[in-house]
């Protein structure tokens, strides 16, 4: 199975190995105002979007819908704490999946308990132990996307020669959608279940 030629697999693997992390050493000492804000998360996750030159990573509206929401706390002086911009890089993530009412119940606590508690272990110990398990799931990712590839692989062996490329790789998309699918299912389960444990 192969894109005119190309090596699919051997593509999207070297784009898993392309995934950049932002580190809290990555992240300025000072605190900033929105426009450096939106220029560092700009400068550290262009490479993570779909169409490099027209994506938006963040504004300066969604921003301040964030702080209106409740997902990050408001600024302080018009100014961006570290801890400020380790909250806005998990929403990024995290709304490719998950509705912004979602994000704000599992950030909530987080929030609550750990931004700028002035104790040692806080919201950049959180951050980083996600961190450290997230790089953890890499090679387990990529031995998970070998296997599907392999399967699609094998499927529509009756399809007519000239469908059967596009039909193992709607296969392929398939297998890694339902995956999608059930995992996104499973983290909503558990968000409610957060949020009912909350309530009593």
């Amino acid at each position: 199975m192969t894109i005119n030629g190309d090596d699919l697999l051997g593509s999207i693997l070297a784009s898993l190995e392309r995934i950049q992390y932002i580190e809290p050493e990555d992240i300025p000492g000072i605190d900033l105002y929105m426009d450096q804000v939106t220029s560092f998360m700009d400068k550290r996750l262009r490479s993570t979007v779909r169409n490099p030159g027209d994506d938006r990573i963040l504004t300066k509206t969604m921003i301040n819908n964030y702080a209106k929401n409740d997902l990050i706390p408001p600024p302080v002086k018009k100014k961006y704490t570290k801890e400020h911009i380790l909250l806005l890089i998990f929403i990024y993530y995290y709304k490719g999946i998950l509705s912004i009412n979602d994000i704000q119940k599992l950030l909530e606590p987080v929030t609550k308990e750990y931004f700028q508690c002035g104790e040692e272990f806080n919201l950049e110990s959180v951050y980083r132990e996600v961190l450290r398990l997230e790089k953890g799931q890499l090679e387990g990712l990529k031995e998970d996307v070998i296997k599907k590839y392999k399967e699609a692989e094998q499927t529509y062996g009756d399809a007519p020669k000239e469908g059967k490329d596009f039909l193992q790789k709607f296969a392929f998309i398939c297998m890694l959608s339902y995956d999608v699918y059930v995992k996104k299912l499973m983290i909503e389960k558990m968000i409610d279940e957060m949020m009912s444990q909350k309530k009593e």
